[in-house]
C-alpha cells in the first residue's frame, strides 16, 4: 500500500515538474520528495515491527517443536499469529478453543446459550466458564460489545458457572512494545469487579500454554484460581510481561 503511494507522489512529482509555472516547478517536487521522506520512514517503521513480529512467532514455535517434536508446525505458528495478533475475531476465537482443547479443557460453542463464545469446563470439576473473546486495538474498554454480551450472561449461567473475559489487546503492538502500556482500563476493571466477572488478556493465556505444555505448573489449578477470582484483572504472579490494569 505505501510503496503504491510512493509511486503516484513520484508520477504526481514528474508531472508538476513540466506542467507547472517556473515558479512552482521546484517547491512542489521538494514537497513531493519530503513526502517521500516520511512515507518511507513509515514503511521501514512497519517493516520493522512485522519483522519483529515473525522473528518472535519463529521463536516461540521452535520452542513448542522442541518440546513437544511437534509435526504441525503451521499449525502451532497460525495459532499463536492469530491469538496475539489476530486478523479478526473468528480468528481469534478458534485460537483460545485450539489452545484450550490442546491443554484437554472440554471445550464447547456454549450452545446452550446466546452470548458466549465458548463454554470450559474444569476437569474433575462441577465449575465451567463463560467465554467472551474480544479483540481491540488498545487497552480493553467497558464500552466494547462484548462487555454487554458478557453482561447478558451473568443473567443466564447456572450457578457453578463464571464469566471470563479473553482479551487480545494492542493487536498492532509488537509484544515488546505492550509491555509498557495498559491491557484494561480502570473503568472496566472496577466494573468487572463489581459484577464479579474475571478477565485474562490472550498473551496471559498463551503464557499458561506454554508453561502447562512444559510441565512447570497444573492448568487446572489455575483456571480454579481464575474461577475463584472475585473479578476484574486477574494478575498471573510470577510470570513476565503481565500486569495490573494500571502501572
Amino acid at each position: 500500500m505505501l510503496s503504491l503511494v510512493q509511486f503516484f507522489i513520484t508520477v504526481f512529482a514528474i508531472y508538476t515538474a513540466f506542467q507547472l509555472p517556473d515558479t512552482l516547478r521546484l517547491f512542489v517536487p521538494l514537497g513531493c520528495l519530503i513526502l517521500m521522506f516520511f512515507v518511507n520512514r513509515l514503511d521501514r517503521r512497519r517493516s520493522d515491527k512485522e519483522a519483529a513480529r515473525k522473528s518472535f512467532l519463529r521463536c516461540e514455535t521452535e520452542k513448542i517443536w522442541k518440546k513437544e517434536n511437534s509435526t504441525n508446525k503451521e499449525q502451532d505458528f497460525f495459532t499463536i499469529e492469530s491469538l496475539l495478533w489476530p486478523r479478526n475475531e473468528l480468528l481469534l476465537i478458534d485460537a483460545v478453543h485450539f489452545i484450550l482443547k490442546d491443554l484437554a479443557f472440554k471445550v464447547t460453542t456454549g450452545i446452550n446459550y446466546h452470548t458466549v463464545d465458548r463454554t470450559v469446563k474444569i476437569p474433575g470439576t462441577e465449575v465451567a466458564l463463560g467465554l467472551e473473546i474480544l479483540m481491540n486495538e488498545a487497552e480493553a474498554g467497558v464500552n466494547h460489545p462484548k462487555i454487554r454480551r458478557a453482561l447478558q450472561f451473568e443473567m443466564e449461567k447456572r450457578e457453578n458457572e463464571k464469566t471470563l473475559i479473553i482479551a487480545s489487546t494492542h493487536i498492532r503492538l509488537p509484544l515488546s512494545e505492550r509491555g509498557r502500556v495498559k491491557d484494561v482500563s480502570k473503568e472496566l476493571h472496577d466494573f468487572l469487579t463489581r459484577r464479579r466477572i474475571s478477565l485474562i488478556t490472550a498473551f496471559q493465556l498463551y503464557q499458561l500454554w506454554q508453561k502447562a505444555k512444559g510441565g512447570e505448573i497444573d492448568i487446572y489449578t489455575t483456571f480454579q484460581e481464575i474461577y475463584s477470582h472475585p473479578g476484574g484483572f486477574f494478575p498471573l504472579i510470577g510470570m513476565p510481561h503481565t500486569h495490573p490494569f494500571l502501572h
